[in-house]
Order: structure tokens, then sequence, then C-alpha cells
């Protein structure tokens, strides 16, 4: 993807993608502005994690530390910051205009900063967080399309600022779990917002794009457009709802309708589906001896109505935000449950655009199977870090702890700002 900001960051970064699912952990390094490369990776399976909120402290703790450990032990080093994605907590955004008197002038850092501080409001931290607060475009005196207004002279300078917010108590719960595995969180980021930064090109960024990132518990979507993020949204439907379906539908173990969703299932149907039998071991049933077929029709009967509910969502928020003609007739799908086979033909239906599957580039480093659409996002967070984006929150140290008191806030807010 297009570097937002020609800063860039050189040394060790690590991130952690906690998903409903898995847990993964990259290590890589970045020198002299170069392309990250990998040289740890760590993934698991995700305990205590449902819909990518935390429900189980001591096993989603587990999780991490498991994951994470694989990852130093590869690359032979001890991290304690980490980059986090986040999907609970219903994170949800929108757009801030604000401006401020710059008196005739040069724009400089200064009123940079002046302006940029107007858009990130202060949240109730009982109910909502600021995650990003992401300037999408400036503008001089009213004059709109000024990528960096640095330089310029005028009267008044605006900005347009996407907003994004999550709940309270699924970010604390985050934080919490990330911090019991003795790491520190260096920034949030929601996970289509990582995903995209992985997978999409500069040309897609900037005629608009709107990615989706299937995950095992949540569908979430960041539309781009001109150079930024400018809309993010979450549905919670995901991979897993798929496998709970098929695990009832033909009475079989989750293990199993995980497998059989994996190498049989298909988002669509086809002539020889009704001819193809496959076995299904029946929950609760030790005794094999007498094998259990069915047409594999039937299995993508019960999958085919899940994933078609998931891009009607999709679609719906779409066009409920008012960003899906800005985000152009491109989509791109990321995520574990992309990979279905069917999965991109029934986007496009149901979308009516055109897809591809997004995979990790700009990476170096990464094996072959984790170079994928489900590694993504854990990709994703690299480049936020690497490529330096311009965001007022992104970093965790920014969100002083609820319980700080008024004392600890503003303690909090002078180290930061001093």
């Amino acid at each position: 993807m297009a570097k937002l900001n020609p800063k860039t960051r050189s040394g060790t970064i690590a991130a952690l993608d906690i998903g409903s699912t898995k847990i993964c952990c990259f290590i890589a390094r970045s020198e002299n502005g170069g392309l990250p490369r990998v040289t740890g990776i760590g993934h698991q399976v995700a305990k205590g994690v449902r819909g990518g909120a935390i429900v189980d402290m001591d096993q989603a703790e587990a999780s991490i530390i498991a994951a994470v450990n694989a990852a130093e032990k590869m690359a032979n080093e001890t991290i304690r910051q980490v980059i986090v994605n986040l999907s609970a907590g219903y994170p949800a955004s929108e757009t801030v205009g604000v401006e401020v008197a710059i008196s005739g002038h040069e724009v400089g850092e200064i009123d940079m900063r002046r302006v940029l501080d107007q858009g990130s409001p202060v949240t109730d931290a009982e109910e909502r967080q600021l995650i990003h607060s992401i300037p999408i475009g400036y503008t001089i005196d009213g004059n709109r399309g000024i990528r960096d207004p640095r330089g310029m002279f005028g009267d008044r300078l605006g900005a347009s600022m996407h907003v994004v917010t999550a709940a309270s108590g699924a970010v604390r719960n985050l934080v919490n779990v990330v911090e019991r595995g003795h790491l520190d969180i260096e920034k949030l980021v929601v996970s289509p917002y990582a995903s995209g930064l992985a997978s999409l090109v500069e040309d897609e960024v900037d005629l608009g794009v709107t990615v989706i990132d299937m995950g095992g518990g949540t569908t979430s979507l960041a539309v781009f457009f001109d150079g930024a993020v400018v809309h993010t949204d979450v549905v919670t439907v995901g991979g897993c709802h798929v496998t709970n379906d098929v695990a009832r539908g033909l009475s079989t173990p989750l293990i199993e309708a995980e497998r059989l969703k994996t190498l049989y299932g298909s988002a669509t149907s086809s002539a020889t589906d009704e001819r193809e039998l496959i076995d299904v071991p029946l929950v609760g049933e030790d005794n094999r001896s007498q094998p259990n077929h069915v047409p594999k029709s039937y299995l993508n009967q019960i999958i085919q109505p899940r994933l078609e509910e998931t891009f009607e969502l999709v679609r719906g928020q779409l066009e409920a935000s008012g960003f899906d003609k800005l985000a152009g007739r491109r989509v791109v799908l990321t995520g574990g449950a992309s990979q279905l086979q069917g999965v991109r033909e029934l986007a496009a239906s149901i979308l009516d655009k055109q897809v591809r599957l997004g995979r990790p580039i700009g990476m170096a480093g990464l094996a072959e199977s984790t170079c994928g659409p489900a590694f993504a996002t854990c990709a994703g967070l690299l480049h936020y870090a690497v490529g330096e984006i311009p965001d007022r929150v992104g970093r965790m140290s920014a969100v002083p702890p609820a319980s700080a008191g008024l004392f600890g806030r503003f303690g909090h807010w002078l180290r930061e700002n001093f």
C-alpha cells in the first residue's frame, strides 16, 4: 500500500493479532526505512476469545503467551511492546470537521498540531474509548483537496478527521489480558484497517476500495479513498457461525464440522454436488463401523445461507453509512473465512462489485503457510508501525486508565504533552 507519511521506523517491531479462532504474533525488523522482514512467527489456537472479545482471561492469556514465546524463540529476541488489533467493542467511526485560525501566516507544525488535536474529541470513558483519530483531508480558507498544508498561507486551517471509537469495557479487557502476559500495548489498530494496510495497492487506496476482513467471530470492513481510511464498521457474524451451522445441521462435532467445511464446503453450488457423497461422523457416536454418508449439496445448502446473510449485512452497513459509492466497485477479501471455496463469487454477486482475495504484500520473511489472507491483519499491524501513519490516538499511551482519577489523568496529559 502507498505510504501515507514519508516518516519510517527502524528496529524491532512486534504485532499481535488476537482473533476468535487464532492468536498470531509476528516479530520483524526494519532497517533504513526498507520493507519489514519477519524474523519470528508464532500462532496458536485462540482460547478464551469469542467474537473478538475476551471471555476467559486465563485461557486468553495462556494462548497469547504461547504465541509470543514461539515468535520470540524463532526470532531469538525478547519483546516488551506489541501493536495489537481490535475487533471487539463494536468499533464505530464518524467523520469530524474542525477548523482553527492561522491569521494569514504560513502553516507550520504548531498549526498542524492545533487542528489535529481539535479532531481528537474526549469520549465518555465509561462507555466509548477513542481508538483512532486520523486526518483524511485539509482545507485552507475553504479550499478542499489539500493533503499536506504545511508551507501554505491562509486565514483558516481546517481538517477532516476519521474518528474511531469502541466500547470501553472490551478495550480494557483486551489491554488487561495483554499486560498480564508482561507486554505493553504500543498501539491499537482496528482489524480491517490493518488488513487494508497489508493487502491493498496504491491505486486501490486512491480510487476507492472496501476491505472485508472475514474473521472467525466477526466480519469487519474498512473503506479507503484518496489515500486514507475513511470508514470502518463491523458485523457480528463470522466463520465460526458457519461452523456452528454445519455442526447443528449435520449433527456432527464442532471439530468435524470445521474439517468438513474446509475440505468440502463451498459458498456456491455445482451440478456434481448432489452425486458426491461425504462421510459425516455423528456427535456422541464412537463407533465408526457404519459410515454416515450425505450428499455434498446438503453441506453447501447449510453454508451458503449464512454467507449470503454476512454479505447482505455488509452491503446494508455500507449503504447506511453513505460510503458505498465512494468506495467504488472494488472489494478485497481478507481473513481466514474468505478462503472458503466460492466466497469470492458469492461476494461479487451480492455486493455487485469486483472482488479479489487480499494477501500480505510488501513483507519479507513470511513463510508460505503465513502469507495468505488469514494473516493479513497481523502483517498490516507491522505496516502500521513501520509507516508511522498519522494518527492522533493509535498509541495506547495516549489513553489513560479509567481508574487513574482526575489527578492521574492530568499527570498523564502532562507526560504526553511535555
